[in-house]
């Protein structure tokens, strides 16, 4: 496995995606385009009769209208095509992430992945039908170790501080 991001076919438009100034972008994709090729088995044949024209343009707009980004500050999902609904979730709240395959998703390299939250119920953000959901997720998982609160430094100053007692306590012991 390689430490280089998975890429997307597609690059998407990211116009929507407001970045802090230190915030750097890592990976974005649009859903796999092959994630269409089921709605196009239902669809085309349903046009005889009407019925296939909305499922297919529906499935259109929700694809083109759908972004996943990694950044080195968190995730984000925008999705809407009359609206724009912009989700961002920090990795210090990430709990748990996992992925999951179709046959069809497994044959086309594509996928979900899932991300759960601290005091989350369930899935808070699905990255659906992206490209090598595996390596995305070992993506996010590898910021999320890295986002993980450590001491900061903590245990060095509570260690100052201990010392600084003793020479204080062993000053006293030596005055009485």
């Amino acid at each position: 496995m390689s430490d280089d991001p998975p890429t997307s076919d597609d690059p998407p438009t990211l116009e929507w995606l407001t970045l802090d100034d230190d915030e750097e972008l890592l990976w974005s994709s649009n859903p796999h385009r092959y994630s269409l090729v089921s709605a196009f088995v239902v669809g085309i044949p349903l046009s005889v009769v009407l019925i296939g024209i909305p499922i297919l343009v529906g499935s259109y707009l929700s694809y083109t209208n759908t972004n996943y980004v990694v950044t080195d500050a968190g995730l984000y999902k925008k999705t809407g095509v009359l609206s724009r609904d912009v989700q961002k979730i920090g990795f210090d709240k990430v709990q748990n992430t996992s992925y999951s395959q179709s046959a069809l998703g497994s044959y086309f390299g594509y996928g979900n992945v899932d991300i759960s939250t601290a005091g989350g119920g369930g899935t808070e953000m699905r990255f659906r039908s992206v490209p090598e959901p595996a390596d995305v997720q070992e993506l996010i998982n590898r910021h999320v170790k890295s986002a993980e609160p450590g001491d900061d430094g903590k245990a060095d100053v509570l260690d100052e501080v201990l010392e600084e007692l003793r020479a204080i306590r062993a000053e006293l012991e030596a005055d009485g």
